[in-house]
Formats: C-alpha cells, structure tokens, sequence
C-alpha cells in the first residue's frame, strides 16, 4: 500500500502535437506501456459527488486498486496492489481485498459491495524524468474517444507549475487545460446516452 500526494499539471495534446514530442525525445509509439484502467462507482455516484475517482489499473500483469480523493494542492492517491483474483473479486463484488482503499470508503460511508464497473480506459503511456519531475505522454481510448495529453508530476506545485508553462512555450504548443481521464471518460459515456 501507498499514500502519497499528487501535484501534476496536465495539458492536451493534438495528435501533431503528441507526434512532434514523441520525435523530439526519440521515442516511437511501440515504446510505450499499456495500462488497462477500469473506474468504479456506485448507481448514483457517491464517488463522483465527493470528487473521488476509483480504478483498478492493469499494467504489465499487475494489477493496483488505487482511490484518488482531493488535497489542499492536488490529489491523494491510495494503492493497494492486488493479485489477479483479487481485482476480479473487486469486479463482480465477491470481496474487497485492498484493504487501506476500503478503509477509507468505510470511513466516507461507501459500502463496497455497491460499487459498479463504469467502464474502461486504455492508455499508451511513455513517462521520463524532466527537470526533477517525471514527464508523461498518453495516448488514451475511451468510449469511441482517442485523446492526447501531457502531464508533469512534481514534488512542489509553485516550481513545477513555471517548468510545466516553460516546456509548453518552448515546444510551441497552446495551452489546453485537461481534465482528469476519469472526466473525460464520464463526459464522453454520458454524451453517449
């Protein structure tokens, strides 16, 4: 299990955009990991409401359940790492076996056992260190969506914040502020109903 504060910046790409930089950091497409993300909620949103997001994240042939809850700057993200059977338990509600995630649900007063799979999300994913904070480019597909982004995770929010601009200006590349996937992912679904 890991606790650990999130501070990123995230800006959408065009697919030119996310080419040029793949090009500039001499990386190919096949050079990315592919990550499953699978989102949870219950029927009428108690995790959407408290601006909670949970996955279950495939990657490799890992699996991680992990539970993102606001903080004063960014987020907190909670993981548990699970076996294979254990993610399937978590996807048809036969048991919930990350432990330090249900603490907290329990604590919110979210019952488990009323949690739904909303979908999935795949993301191609290159990630690297950039100027003391790791630089990422996604290539994610959700609900007949194909989306762009980049993110920079930092330590320190004000630093990290004039970097992030920096490398934007540098690569010429406009500012398109970007929701968290799991917004895009809700936005698209509903847009599809």
């Amino acid at each position: 299990m890991s606790k650990e504060l999130e501070i990123e910046f995230k800006n959408m790409l065009t697919k030119e955009n996310y080419e040029e930089l793949l090009a500039f950091f001499n990386f190919r497409p096949s050079d990315a990991q592919t990550q499953e993300n699978q989102y949870f909620d219950t029927s009428d949103f108690q995790l959407k409401e408290k601006r909670f997001a949970l996955r279950i994240r495939k990657k490799n042939d890992r699996f991680e359940c992990t539970l993102k809850t606001p903080a004063a700057e960014g987020n907190y993200e909670i993981t548990d790492f699970l076996t294979a059977q254990e993610a399937q338990n978590i996807r048809h509600s036969v048991s919930f076996d990350a432990l330090e995630v249900l603490a907290v649900l329990s604590t919110e007063g979210i019952e488990w056992k009323r949690l739904r799979p909303i979908g999935s999300l795949i993301t191609h994913r290159i990630e690297f260190e950039y100027e003391g904070g790791l630089l990422v480019l996604d290539h994610s597909l959700y609900n007949g969506v194909e989306d762009y982004e980049l993110e920079y995770e930092v330590s320190d929010a004000a630093s990290g914040k004039q970097k992030f601009e920096n490398f934007l200006q540098q690569h010429n590349i406009p500012s398109r502020p970007a929701d968290k996937k799991i917004a895009r992912f809700m936005k698209a679904a509903t847009a599809r109903h």
